[in-house]
């Protein structure tokens, strides 16, 4: 059973969403504005976040960056906004996920289910720290460190990084990291994997040339300086 904390500007919430997340084994927490869901992530700790673009106090894009900041809290967009530009931008800022109203109650229960499961820390091994470079990756912890200092990554750009790793040496397309990593299939992979790509170089410093460009398809991961 995950918590889940619910973001939307109706009275009552949508009780058919309501109802499936309950039906499914979750504990579901609902409010009306960004404000109280800002105020509420600490204690209330939920697993998941689903809100929406439009809030009862505003939009809610700070809070989706606040959000997208955290190590290991997944959100998923429930909007009206339809447009390339709104999908974009959600993704930019970590969404998880992208679901326009209106929607299919079973499908997106079905596709909060599977967020949960891929949010989850992998199982603890002895394969579980992993060497690249100056880099030493902590799966089962989600912990990255360069050298002996230790880098603070999204659950995004954990995966991103893993996804690249896992692969090491061979190109990965946008298309494929995007299906990969936020298990989606869409059409808007450039700005929103190049985005992310950018952040976690940034983040890895001197080791961020382990991670290539290959003009025209995607990024590699070399392993080596």
């Amino acid at each position: 059973m995950a918590k889940i904390l619910l973001l939307d500007a109706d009275e009552p919430p949508p009780l058919a969403l309501r109802d499936g997340l309950f039906d499914a084994g979750h504990d579901v927490h609902h409010e009306t504005s960004a404000r109280r869901g800002l105020e509420l992530l600490e204690p209330l700790g939920p697993e998941l976040v689903l809100l929406d673009f439009d809030l009862a106090d505003g939009p809610s894009t700070a809070l989706c960056r606040t959000l997208g900041a955290e190590a290991t809290r997944p959100f998923v967009v429930v909007t009206a906004r339809a447009g390339e530009i709104d999908r974009v931008l959600a993704f930019e800022l970590g969404a998880s996920d992208y679901v326009t109203k209106p929607y299919s109650v079973r499908e997106l229960v079905l596709r909060i289910q599977a967020i949960l499961r891929r949010a989850e820390p992998p199982r603890v091994d002895e394969g579980t720290i992993v060497r690249a470079g100056p880099l030493r990756i902590d799966r089962s912890g989600y912990r990255v460190w360069l050298e002996e200092t230790e880098l603070s990554l999204t659950l995004l750009e954990l995966r991103l990084l893993l996804a690249l790793l896992e692969q090491q040496g061979r190109v990965l397309s946008r298309g494929a990291l995007l299906h990969g990593v936020w298990g989606l299939d869409v059409s808007i992979t450039t700005r929103t994997v190049d985005t992310h790509v950018k952040r976690l170089r940034d983040k890895l410093g001197t080791a961020g040339d382990l991670i290539q460009t290959v003009r025209g398809v995607g990024y590699r991961f070399i392993g080596q300086e």
